[in-house]
């Protein structure tokens, strides 16, 4: 099982620029999802005109299924200058790689607790790291899309845009890098070193 858990809602204030549109993924059932807490919050951004649109669903990491729901949603969404997805780590790459010349940032870190994991036929992972990263790297995991787990950028020891360690596997940071650059946000990567919080990537108990 794993949990979702808002960010700050300073941090999350922070990620909205211009009009933003909304995703709320209220998962499988092996996800714990902050409902009210979300609900609460986003009421909050409608009242001050920000929110284009708030589309509520789940398993948003079937892009099938998703991509038929949101063609209702076109023009809410053309409208926004960001996505803010509330959900755990792999509903965000799900939407940020279908989106990919928006904005998308993750409204919630990810952690997970003992039991039955669930489970998604796509190749995107999620860590339940506790420190969600996404918002700083264009959607792009680099805790998974890395093989080194590197969040400060890359080794170095990549060839050909391939990864040192695994030939067959694309360097993350290099798509991270394109990802930036498509939405025109290479000065993220300008922001100061990102120390990982280990201490978060551990399983809550119950």
């Amino acid at each position: 099982m794993l949990i979702t858990q808002l960010k700050a809602k300073e941090t999350i204030a922070s990620l909205v620029t211009g009009k933003v549109f909304i995703i709320n993924c209220q998962g499988c059932k092996e996800v714990s999802f902050p409902e009210k807490e979300a609900a609460e919050f986003q009421k909050e951004l409608a009242a001050e005109g920000k929110v284009t649109g708030i589309f509520t669903t789940d398993y948003i990491c079937n892009p099938e299924n998703m991509k038929l729901r949101l063609s209702y949603h076109q023009a809410e969404i053309d409208a926004a200058d960001t996505i803010l997805v509330f959900s755990c780590g792999v509903g965000v790459q799900t939407v940020a790689e279908y989106f990919e010349d928006k904005k998308v940032c993750a409204a919630c870190d990810t952690y997970p607790v003992p039991g039955f994991q669930g489970v998604t036929p796509l190749e995107y992972k999620c860590d339940q790291c506790g420190e969600c990263y996404l918002n700083l790297t264009g959607g792009i995991c680099p805790i998974t899309a890395c093989s080194k787990s590197l969040v400060n950028g890359q080794c170095g020891g990549s060839k050909n845009g391939k990864c040192e360690v695994d030939s067959s596997m694309e360097c993350g940071w290099e798509r991270i890098y394109r990802r930036l650059e498509q939405l025109g946000r290479l000065d993220v990567i300008k922001c100061p070193t990102q120390i990982r919080n280990f201490a978060t990537d551990k399983e809550v108990s119950e």
